[in-house]
């Protein structure tokens, strides 16, 4: 029988196990609170009045942000998978501002050009501390956004930092990895409890990225001609929805069709979401917030079944569309430009903009590294496109 979700969210009583904004842990920069939003509202509005929140309209996705306005960028993701998981904290009866804050912040720390823009990073900062996309995004709430004359970053709750760095899981092990040098010194002085689980929001924004993405890339996949409905009749989690809508609208146009059966899949999977996560609370007895940080396990998670179909999806997509020879001449010319453009400003930090040339003075060859790295992570795509042309091509000085 497939699972229900409750007609109404005033239908749902507040979890046991939900945050409790009236008891966050608070800031490490004491402030007063606000009058009109809980500390969680809060979080969630400064970071989508952050710089960086802003650039993240023209960042790579999948596709480049010029390649098409209908595909979606890392902006609009971020938008859809906060609101996928503000409904599931709704339905689950948790803290909405904080899974959808948490939600909102997930991909910050993105570089342009998607993975492959963190792939060349990774490269270049091997020998300077490395590069990692979730260290980078709490290094932008945390220190790169300025926008306060008492603290660097943004000086969200202790929730929300826990929920961002480690809305996957406990990330202890990554701690000796030298580009998570930041999280570690971060950590010794303000403990996140990097060795247990986060909060159920913040599990709930990690399975709504999930469900965001793999829906999204069917659906630009399509859109991009890269496969077509007929082909995904085959893969487990989105061929039955592709059948049934087919049967249903037999007579619809084939565009109308293609976001039916993606709006059934994501209602498909958040269903489950909600079913498992259920059970499992149920099944391990979870009464508190604490509870589900010491849990040993994730609670919010999909079924066994649900995990085992989407797998298949992400082969497919793997296959058909993150390594299709167009999405790898983009990664391939992207590389390229982020590349040249890091070791010419290694090595010329003086053709930086004044500010950023600033910041290299009196460091090292790690530190100046870890200025260049930053100063390009925060590019959007078009930016990178116009600096390295800016930097290697002539003509584009007259």
């Amino acid at each position: 029988m497939a699972a229900t979700i409750p007609p109404h969210s005033s239908l749902v009583e507040r979890a046991a196990y939900a945050e409790d904004p009236s008891k966050s842990r608070g800031r490490k920069v004491a402030e007063p609170e606000s009058l009109t939003r809980t500390p969680f509202a809060r979080d969630r509005d400064r970071i989508i009045h952050a710089t960086a929140f802003r650039r993240l309209k023209e960042k790579t996705q999948v596709f480049v942000a010029h390649e098409g306005d209908h595909f979606r960028t890392r902006l609009t993701h971020s938008l859809e998978v906060a609101q996928i998981a503000r409904s599931l904290a709704t339905a689950l009866g948790l803290d909405a501002d904080l899974a959808e804050t948490i939600a909102l912040a997930h991909d910050l720390g993105h570089p342009p050009f998607g993975h492959a823009g963190e792939d060349e990073l990774q490269v270049q900062m091997a020998n300077h501390g490395g590069f990692d996309h979730n260290v980078q995004t709490f290094r932008v709430v945390t220190k790169l956004e300025r926008r306060y004359p008492r603290f660097e970053g943004l000086n969200l709750t202790w929730e929300t930092l826990e929920g961002i760095i480690k809305h996957n899981g406990p990330v202890t092990d990554k701690l000796e990895k030298p580009s998570w040098s930041a999280i570690a010194e971060f950590d010794a002085d303000y403990g996140l409890r990097l060795d247990g689980w986060a909060s159920a929001e913040a599990q709930v924004a990690a399975l709504a990225d999930d469900i965001a993405y793999n829906n999204h890339d069917v659906d630009d996949g399509v859109q991009a001609g890269l496969f077509n409905l007929d082909e995904l009749r085959a893969i487990p989690l989105i061929g039955p929805h592709v059948k049934s809508a087919v049967a249903d609208y037999p007579d619809v146009d084939v565009g109308i069709l293609r976001l039916e059966a993606v709006r059934r899949m994501i209602g498909a999977m958040v269903a489950d979401v909600l079913a498992e996560t259920r059970r499992r609370a149920a099944a391990d007895k979870v009464g508190s917030a604490e509870d589900v940080r010491v849990l040993g396990h994730a609670l919010v998670a999909f079924s066994r079944d649900m995990a085992e179909d989407l797998s298949v999806l992400r082969g497919f997509l793997m296959d058909r569309m993150y390594r299709h020879w167009k999405v790898n001449r983009t990664r391939s010319q992207a590389r390229r430009m982020l590349g040249e453009m890091f070791q010419l400003f290694l090595a010329q930090p003086d053709v930086l903009p004044a500010e950023w040339y600033a910041r290299t003075q009196g460091r090292g060859e790690a530190g100046k590294a870890r200025v260049v790295c930053d100063y390009i992570a925060g590019m959007t795509d078009r930016y990178a496109i116009q600096e390295h042309r800016n930097l290697f091509n002539l003509d584009a000085l007259h």
